[in-house]
């Protein structure tokens, strides 16, 4: 008998047997806090660091913001609080900064309302 003859006789006594994977309870709880822990870390970091972010000059932080209020007059518009406030800059950019400022839907007004308007136009710079 030649030896290909008994390897083939080998291969066909003994069958491949294939085991399968089975995870357990334990596992599973394992795999999947695994999985959750870095979304929670990013979250948490996020989170924690949400209140670091400001604007501005560091140096001034926690200074007093000082400027102006106006109310507006019925009928009024940004454009007209622009020539009267700051008849020297361009309207386009003092609408712009009032609109940032006060966290204006957009550029139309209400008669009443407060505005706060940037100590760069007022009469003091």
């Amino acid at each position: 008998m030649s030896t290909i003859a008994i390897a083939d006789q080998q291969r066909s006594a003994t069958p491949a047997v294939r085991t399968r994977l089975r995870i357990t309870r334990r596992g599973r709880i394992v795999l999947t806090t695994l999985a959750a822990l870095p979304v929670f870390l990013i979250v948490a970091l996020s989170v924690l660091n949400g209140g670091q972010a400001s604007a501005g000059d560091s140096s001034r932080a926690g200074a007093p913001v000082h400027f102006q209020t106006v109310t507006v007059e019925p009928g009024e518009t940004l454009w007209q609080l622009a020539e009267e406030t700051a008849p020297q800059a361009d309207p386009r950019d003092f609408v712009q900064d009032v609109v940032s400022l006060n966290a204006l839907e957009g550029s139309t007004l209400q008669a009443g309302e407060q505005i706060a308007i940037p100590a760069k136009y007022t009469a003091g710079n």
